[in-house]
């Protein structure tokens, strides 16, 4: 499946300054609880981790559970320290992985 992801990182902030950063990813989660029309388990399918480094430093984590939503939305805060480049990287069940990038200049 390939992921979708809608980021919102500022492109521009001031040294020191607090950020708020955003991140979605496009997932179809399942539980893992349901069962389908002939009576059979449906296999669970989410978004295990997110993870998040600011020039290789990581910033923020996130492990997620079976309640985790469809299309999971996070928001966090950093301090702008440096020019760079935020990673962030989703994983989860089936082998699902996903992974963008965004860069920030810090004046």
């Amino acid at each position: 499946m390939a992921a979708h992801a809608l980021l919102r990182v500022p492109q521009r902030a001031r040294r020191g300054e607090v950020i708020e950063i955003r991140a979605l990813v496009s997932h179809i989660m399942e539980t893992g609880f349901r069962h389908s029309q002939y009576g059979a388990s449906i296999a669970r399918d989410i978004i295990t981790n997110f993870r998040c480094t600011y020039n290789g430093t990581e910033i923020f984590r996130a492990r997620f559970y079976p309640a985790i939503s469809a299309n999971p939305f996070i928001s966090f805060t950093t301090v702008a320290t440096e020019s760079g480049t935020l990673r962030f990287e989703w994983t989860g069940d089936n082998d699902f992985t996903a992974s963008e990038s965004a860069a920030i200049s810090v004046e």
